[in-house]
């Protein structure tokens, strides 16, 4: 007996009529302001093999991924992460390509949250990839300010943008005397602000600056006031440096204007293994988790044999869209202006009726009853009040 044929798998839903107005208004933003900045689209399949995901620094957990067999009976997922494909497709349909390449993509990614109820495991999300270019320090402005022109570009003044370096919490916990698995667990309980958990495993770690420095992580968190306190709790010459670069992006940030809108969080440290200095978090008021995400990955690129920085983002398109239908900033569906009635020899000419209609630019929709009077229910419990009558004449009825 089927149980499952009339649900949907946990973590996925379906979307109805103004959802889908909204998340494609979404999507169509995005694109728009993408293209303007000179990124071009591309597509990446919704398989691939399991081993693009599991290389050094694009390790995803395995239990995290959707996985399925090909006819050859190799290990295939559904696609987790976007970068990673792109990244694969730059440095092979786009060998040959003159760097920098900017590039936008629009597509779904799935992740098995299983533990994490009230968790989507299927997002669409809109991003861009800046890959190659001389100047690092140009790349990631363009691409933070452009990730705040898109926040902007839905909220108005109704966001945050939390700016981070993901180095100082590498080079923190690669000091740390403790094995790979304690040290992911560490990222895990950061990430999650679990500060209890956490305080339990550095002691059992053991007593030590770095280890009191881990511990005030998730608290390192503010204004410019932060950059003083985390030189406190641990300095040395690379923690020096990454301090110091991180507060003159945030000053440059706030002297462009976005000073209201910025702050410093060191405890970003949730996002994937492959990203290796700034990296950035946009929130939306309202919106319990962010609906944006990025970073600089320098040494990615060079897992598929073409060594060459890059910066990017991602949008979660549901969530932006979640937000704009909650504040009545999305568009809705509107009902047809006419329903058109086809009396009997006459449906051709009804089509052709309905067509000069939707070619004036407004919504018509052709009657599939069989009788006028049925025509003339359905309109009122659609609140439709014209309806053409098409036959040897046309009539024109109001409701």
């Amino acid at each position: 007996m089927k149980k499952n044929d009339l649900i949907t798998p946990e973590g996925t839903r379906d979307l109805l009529f103004n959802d889908c107005l909204a998340r494609r208004a979404v999507e169509q933003r995005l694109a728009e302001l993408f293209g303007h900045f000179g990124y071009s689209e591309v597509v990446t399949p919704g398989i691939e093999f399991y081993d693009l995901f599991s290389g050094s620094s694009r390790h995803f957990r395995q239990e995290r991924m959707y996985k399925l067999t090909d006819s050859k009976g190799r290990l295939i997922v559904i696609r987790p992460d976007s970068t990673i494909p792109i990244a694969r497709l730059a440095s092979t349909r786009l060998a040959s390509a003159v760097l920098p390449l900017r590039l936008y993509y629009n597509q779904a990614v799935y992740e098995n949250n299983a533990l994490l109820k009230g968790r989507s495991d299927e997002i669409v999300q809109s991003g861009i990839e800046l890959i190659g270019g001389e100047d690092r320090e140009r790349a990631d402005y363009e691409a933070m300010c452009l990730a705040l022109e898109a926040l902007g570009s839905f909220g108005a003044d109704d966001f945050r943008f939390e700016l981070g370096d993901i180095g100082y919490f590498k080079e923190l916990v690669a000091r740390l005397e403790a094995d790979e698995s304690t040290r992911e667990e560490i990222r895990l309980l950061i990430s999650a602000k679990n500060y209890p958990a956490l305080n339990d495993l550095l002691d059992q770690v053991g007593q030590s600056p770095v280890a009191s420095a881990l511990k005030a992580l998730p608290r390192l968190f503010g204004g410019i006031e932060v950059f003083d306190k985390a030189s406190e709790l641990f300095t040395d010459d690379k923690i020096d440096a990454i301090l110091r670069h991180l507060k003159e992006v945030y000053l440059k940030l706030c002297e462009l204007g976005y000073g209201g809108k910025i702050s410093v969080d060191l405890g970003i440290v949730s996002h994937a293994d492959y990203y290796t200095g700034i990296v950035f978090k946009g929130y939306l008021s309202g919106v319990g988790q962010s609906v944006l995400k990025g970073g600089r990955y320098d040494g990615l690129m060079g897992e598929f044999g073409r060594p060459c920085p890059a910066v990017g983002f991602g949008v979660n398109c549901d969530e932006v869209a979640a937000y704009l239908r909650k504040n009545g900033l999305a568009p809705s569906i509107t009902d047809p202006g006419c329903v058109i009635y086809a009396e009997a020899g006459h449906s051709a000419e009804a089509v052709a009726f309905a067509r000069s209609i939707v070619a004036k630019g407004e919504k018509a929709e052709i009657g599939l009853h069989s009788t006028l009077e049925a025509t003339k229910e359905y309109a009122a419990k659609r609140g439709i009040n014209t309806i053409y009558v098409i036959g040897d004449t046309t009539e024109k009825i109001e409701l």
